[in-house]
């Protein structure tokens, strides 16, 4: 299994909704990549002023990340589509 270094994390982008809540489907062309990703794998931190900074997400967090995010990597492994991204490119955890 892929292990990240540092303050990156692995994420396996979550699909959104294909349809609205009045029941308009959204077709493909008109969808954007999702910026919802299921945590994979995580880095062991890293050190600032000498001490180290702990990862605030773990393995199987549902969390939200910037869509333009200046990190972001695309990353196929094993015929699946990740997501490599510093944390600090994480808004959120759902």
């Amino acid at each position: 299994m892929f292990k990240p270094l540092h303050n990156y994390v692995l994420l396996s982008r979550q699909e959104e909704e294909t349809k609205t809540a009045g029941g308009i489907i959204i077709p493909d062309t008109a969808k954007e990549k999702p910026v919802r990703g299921k945590v994979i794998a995580v880095g062991d931190g890293i050190y600032e002023n000498g001490q180290k900074i702990p990862m605030s997400v773990k393995t199987g967090d549902i969390v939200l990340f910037a869509k333009w995010a200046s990190s972001a990597n695309e990353v196929k492994m094993d015929g699946t589509d990740y997501v490599l991204i510093k944390e600090s490119d994480i808004l959120g955890i759902l």
